[in-house]
């Protein structure tokens, strides 16, 4: 549902604030024509202000619609990616609230009306959302990571055996196909009348920066051990197919409990 709402949300952001792939262009080239009409005297030094917080506007705003409005997933983000994209919609936030603070002084001082401010305050609430939204990708990011750091830990670790109270392995048939994915999504949903809770399918930025290939993968956001992660193994079994299945992290790592469909993902090899 938070996902949902989430994808809803941020479309509807993206929907109501139009493309402008020439706002950057168009806001350094009238901060440089202000620079001359500074310099010669013609224009307040306030104007330059204003135009240099145009410009980190729309450099914020490209930022935003890479990273939070665009067909970027939260599985599809990298850590730097992420801290860029809450930064550019943090500092968007922040000019609003001091921008609505300057007016609100001038409305104070008589020089503007108070339904001046009435815009101000829309703007600065969306942007709240988009802070709220840019934040709320992250964790899912954050999520992402843990498990993908958990299976790393115990997938890979061959110093000793994995704990059975947090690791349960099932080999199965040893292979996962799409037709084996869609059979489980179609019989989840038939069961709990709503959509299987998938956190990466295949590949991401996330287990490929920690050093394997989760082609052909797929990690289901569900404790093993709550109602819906119980039917899912039994499932599993009685189809044959591959699961690991996470109860929690190491002691001191991250948490991450969710379910591994398929083989153990693969080591990728080093650059040549």
């Amino acid at each position: 549902m938070l996902a949902l709402l989430f994808l809803s949300a941020a479309s509807w952001l993206a929907a109501s604030n139009p493309p402008s792939s020439l706002d950057v262009v168009r806001a350094q080239a009238n901060l440089e024509r202000l620079h001359g009409l500074v310099q010669a005297g013609a224009v307040a030094p306030t104007k330059l202000a204003e135009a240099e917080e145009a410009l980190g506007d729309a450099q914020d705003d490209q930022v935003l619609r890479a990273t939070l409005y665009g067909n970027m997933t939260a599985q599809d983000l990298t850590e730097k990616q992420s801290e860029d994209m809450l930064a550019a919609a943090q500092r968007r936030y922040d000019r609003q609230t001091a921008k609505l603070a300057r007016f609100q002084k001038l409305v104070e001082a008589g020089v503007l009306a108070r339904n001046e401010l009435d815009s101000l305050r829309m703007e600065l609430d969306s942007r709240r959302i988009t802070v709220d939204l840019a934040q709320n990708r992250a964790q899912l990011l954050e999520e992402l990571a843990a498990m993908a750091r958990t299976e790393a830990s115990y997938m890979h670790d061959d110093s000793a055996a994995p704990d059975r109270r947090i690791l349960e392995r099932f080999d199965g048939g040893g292979v996962f196909s799409p037709a084996d994915f869609k059979k489980v999504i179609a019989a989840y949903q038939a069961k709990f009348h709503k959509p299987l809770p998938i956190s990466a399918n295949g590949e991401t930025s996330v287990h490929r920066a920690l050093g394997f290939d989760h082609r052909g993968r797929v990690d289901v956001a569900l404790n093993p051990d709550q109602r819906e992660g119980v039917w899912l193994l039994a499932y599993l079994e009685k189809q044959d197919i591959p699961f690991f299945a996470f109860r929690a992290a190491m002691p001191g790592k991250a948490t991450g409990p969710h379910i591994h469909l398929g083989p153990g993902s693969i080591r990728l090899r080093a650059a040549d």
